[in-house]
């Protein structure tokens, strides 16, 4: 039975929690109370508590279109909507990948009113893509992207997922047309806190938009913003869970650790790290079955390296803007520049 889709949390009645989880009896839902979740512009995500007749609590967490109009417009006009609940309806089964279990999923796709509900996985928790992350914590994070990547590696039936492609062509026009502009907005926005290296590696990806949105073979799912503030780090034994699959795609594996590792790892950090942890997911894929040279994968992984400065340039121009928003692109573009800049990675934007 299709869930009714709500726009905001007060939407979220006892009836309406059991019409989407198929409770009654005992079990019928007599209280939900909804608290704030995250830092997420794109969306709304929300802690839910709810209380049963019997009086057992479960806990659950929500996500919503963000309420936020400029946040909202973006995520229908990027179809992350769609991409996101899609994901969880049709992909997510056929991967390896941890993700929360699924309780309901529903989308108005004309609108961009969506509704998921999750598990809630405390006490795992988010990372902070501000302090960054261990060299453990990065090493669990890629061994858990290969489990993404490796099952749908290469595989050609993924061009007939509609959803997940997009309007691949229009959309990238559109984008290609768009950047630019943004870019500009976003150095004269941040000029204060836009540094040398930021301005020298945005010069040269915005001015390379057509070669940077070509396709690149051979492909798989992409999660297309791997970062910490979307990955669940488990307390106990360290385990990790991913969320947030509003950019998920087709495109080159190795982008997404380029992405992970540049934003991931403070630069001091990654430049010890960077190799040991490149071998451990290339190796990861190799054991998984995927049929790739360390040399052809080293090539996707430096030139994704482009890939976030792109983002933290789009998103912080067509999200609401946040005081934590604001350090989070700072400190994303920063890295991802550095990250593109110390690998050499120009060369690779036109070959």
């Amino acid at each position: 039975m299709a869930v009714t889709v709500i726009d905001v949390i007060g939407e979220m009645t006892p009836a309406w929690l059991d019409d989407a989880l198929g409770l009654s009896g005992p079990e019928a839902v007599t209280s939900a109370d909804a608290a704030p979740l995250g830092t997420g512009q794109m969306s709304d995500s929300y802690r839910v508590l709810v209380t049963h007749s019997d009086g057992s609590v479960t806990r659950l967490i929500a996500k919503l279109a963000a309420t936020d109009p400029t946040s909202r417009a973006t995520g229908l006009m990027l179809r992350a909507y769609e991409k996101e609940v899609r994901f969880y309806q049709e992909l997510a089964p056929t991967l390896g990948i941890r993700t929360p279990r699924v309780y309901a999923a529903e989308i108005d796709t004309a609108t961009g009113s969506f509704v998921l509900l999750l598990e809630d996985l405390a006490p795992a928790a988010a990372g902070d893509q501000l302090t960054g992350c261990t060299p453990r914590q990065a090493h669990a994070a890629l061994a858990e992207l290969v489990e993404l990547h490796a099952p749908r590696w290469g595989d050609p039936t993924l061009r007939d997922v509609e959803w997940l492609l997009g309007d691949r062509g229009p959309a990238r026009d559109m984008m290609i047309g768009l950047l630019p502009g943004l870019w500009d907005g976003f150095r004269e926005r941040y000029s204060e806190r836009v540094g040398d290296d930021v301005r020298r590696a945005g010069d040269l990806v915005f001015a390379r938009l057509a070669a940077f949105y070509r396709d690149r073979e051979p492909a798989t799912i992409v999660h297309g913003d791997y970062r910490l503030d979307n990955l669940l780090f488990d307390p106990g034994n360290g385990s990790v869970a991913v969320l947030d699959w509003q950019t998920c795609t087709v495109g080159p594996g190795p982008a997404d650790a380029a992405y992970f590792v540049g934003a991931g790892l403070l630069p001091e950090v990654r430049r010890v790290e960077e190799a040991g942890l490149f071998d451990h997911y290339h190796r990861g894929l190799v054991a998984a079955g995927v049929d790739v040279t360390r040399d052809e994968c080293w090539e996707a992984y430096r030139r994704g390296t482009w890939a976030g400065l792109v983002m933290a340039v789009g998103a912080s121009m067509l999200v609401e803007r946040t005081e934590r928003g604001d350090d989070m692109f700072m400190a994303m573009a920063s890295r991802h520049a550095c990250h593109a800049l110390d690998l050499d990675a120009a060369d690779l934007l036109d070959s």
